[in-house]
């Protein structure tokens, strides 16, 4: 599976971020598309740890399909409230 085969990679670039963070006094400076990337990254991570609870607790479709949108827009609010970024315009810009 993908995240599976993933996992190793990102696992990779999260010690390199705490290696950046403990030796560094500067920002990471991502670029926009580096942003977008790791959004993705983190969506698709927080997706399938979703679909995992919504298997463990059984739940009929509808009820998952709510959750996932309401997931998706949570996520998008809390990066318009702290970045000013409109998730739906870096697709836009790419």
């Amino acid at each position: 599976m993908i995240g599976k085969k993933l996992s190793p990679v990102l696992v990779e670039i999260e010690e390199t971020l705490w290696e950046f963070e403990v030796h560094s006094n500067s920002q990471p400076d991502y670029t926009t598309e580096g942003f977008r990337a790791a959004t993705k990254i983190f969506m698709s991570a927080l997706m399938d740890k979703i679909w995992n609870l919504q298997s463990n607790e059984d739940m009929d479709m509808e009820d998952r399909i709510k959750m996932v949108e309401k997931a998706g827009n949570d996520v998008k609010n809390i990066i318009k409230i702290y970045t000013d970024i409109d998730t739906h315009e870096l697709y836009k810009q790419k």
